[in-house]
């Protein structure tokens, strides 16, 4: 087997000189958005620079294979390392355009989907689920009482896009410690794209299902982004995944966005590993990967994969509140409502169990992401001002308001969380600020 210990970096002036040489136009930057030098935007260059070594224990370890590390200020990319293996059995490097599974990084996405929607008046955030999915009316909670068998009773809420959009709905997720998470799978409740389900059919199900609380009562994790796609689907007239291409992915030149990895894209996608083993384990090939067929459902919860570029684009988008070099998403104020925690006081977000140990104190939420509750200034999850979202493959993007940056860490290791590489990255990042602008930030 070839040596894991390889550790290849792509540095910033290479990628610079491949840019010059092979790419023009504002739409084919190599890295998604502009280059810029870090001392004009503010940050120290030798401190970017010093990114990739801050991974290098976990990279010689054969704890990680490889890593994308990314920042850009104010619109312009100021750091792109892509450094390790993409694909460690086959001894291939990590490329700038290697394609990732983004898993829970889907859901801004599908936030902003429901947003366009809501601008157009085909969907309000009042609206109730069952006017889009009928099966939603009438549902029942779940009671648990100590020594007694569960019980329901007529829920009291109607369950509205926007409980699904906070994840208040009353959902949850199968790998949930819950009694309701256990039904879920019993019962097939399953939004994978492999699960041979469509979205109309998952969601029924999920439908059937009673919830785990009265809708706006609580956080909890759960499929409600799943769901969204369904609502996507309905008041659109269009496939969850067409509708990105035609409204998010292809106006913002994601070009590999989508939720199928296809023959062409083969070469540049990403094994996935896990658990925390040590060396890690393959536990999704490239080759063999359910990725490379045409998905039963798109997963507006977690199926899309894509490159740092495209989502690096994204999240500029948001940060320059809804527009990206000409092309308008979102007006700013559906940008700031989605990005602004909408908990109501007192409901704090509550820990997830991907991660163990994680700390949840400050974070609020915003429409699908968090967003830093206000008088919080240092939290897992950067200030005030920082949006934020990760995927179960250990990928994670911030965007911060205040200081005009996103930030980006990508690779490919599950669960989330089994090592510090956010944190790692998001306090060097900081750490690399010779000028602040805000109260943003976590170093």
């Amino acid at each position: 087997m070839p040596s894991r210990r390889r550790h290849v970096r792509i540095s910033f002036v290479l990628c610079l000189l491949l840019a010059a040489s092979s790419l023009a136009g504002a739409s084919e930057h190599l890295f998604g958005l502009p280059e810029g030098s870090p001392g004009e935007h503010g940050m120290s260059k030798d401190r970017l620079d010093a990114i990739p070594g801050q991974y290098d224990r976990y990279l010689e370890s054969e704890q990680l294979a490889g890593l994308i590390t990314a920042v850009a200020r104010d619109g312009e990319v100021v750091h792109f390392e892509a450094f390790g293996s993409m694909d460690a059995e086959r001894d291939k490097p990590m490329r700038h355009d290697t394609i990732f599974r983004m898993y829970s990084m889907t859901k801004p996405v599908t936030g902003v989907a429901v947003m366009i929607l809501v601008e157009e008046g085909k969907v309000a955030l009042t609206d109730p689920v069952a006017k889009f999915i009928p099966e939603f009316e009438d549902l029942e909670v779940l009671i648990e009482q100590e020594g007694k068998e569960p019980f329901t009773i007529p829920s009291q809420v109607p369950m509205t896009v926007w409980h699904l959009m906070t994840h208040t709905s009353g959902l949850t997720y199968g790998f949930q410690p819950t009694v309701l998470a256990r039904m879920y799978n019993e019962n097939g409740v399953n939004p994978s794209g492999d699960s041979g389900l469509s979205l109309e059919e998952f969601a029924k199900k999920a439908a059937s299902m009673p919830l785990l609380f009265e809708p706006g009562t609580r956080w909890h994790y759960s499929v409600a982004m799943d769901v969204l796609g369904r609502v996507v689907e309905v008041a659109s007239g269009q496939r969850f995944g067409d509708f990105l291409e035609e409204r998010i992915f292809g106006p913002l030149d994601m070009k590999d966005s989508g939720f199928r990895v296809s023959d062409e894209q083969l070469p540049r996608f990403a094994a996935n590993y896990g658990p925390a083993s040590q060396p890690k384990e393959l536990i999704d090939d490239p080759q063999t990967s359910p990725y490379r067929q045409e998905p039963s459902l798109d997963s507006g919860g977690g199926g899309m994969v894509g490159t740092a570029a495209d989502y690096l684009r994204f999240a500029q988008m948001l940060l320059n509140g809804g527009e990206l070099e000409g092309v308008r998403i979102l007006s700013e104020k559906s940008v700031d409502e989605m990005t602004t925690n909408q908990l109501p006081k007192g409901m704090g977000t509550a820990p997830i169990v991907l991660l163990p140990g994680v700390k949840f104190t400050g974070m609020g939420f915003g429409y699908c992401g968090s967003a830093t509750m206000e008088g919080y200034e240092q939290t897992l999850f950067g200030g005030p001002g920082v949006y934020s979202w990760g995927g179960a493959a250990s990928t994670d993007f911030w965007i911060d308001r205040h200081e005009g940056i996103v930030g980006m860490v990508l690779t490919q290791l599950m669960p989330t969380a089994t090592y510090p590489t956010r944190q790692i990255f998001q306090a060097a990042v900081y750490e690399a600020l010779e000028e602040r602008r805000g109260n943003g930030g976590s170093d």
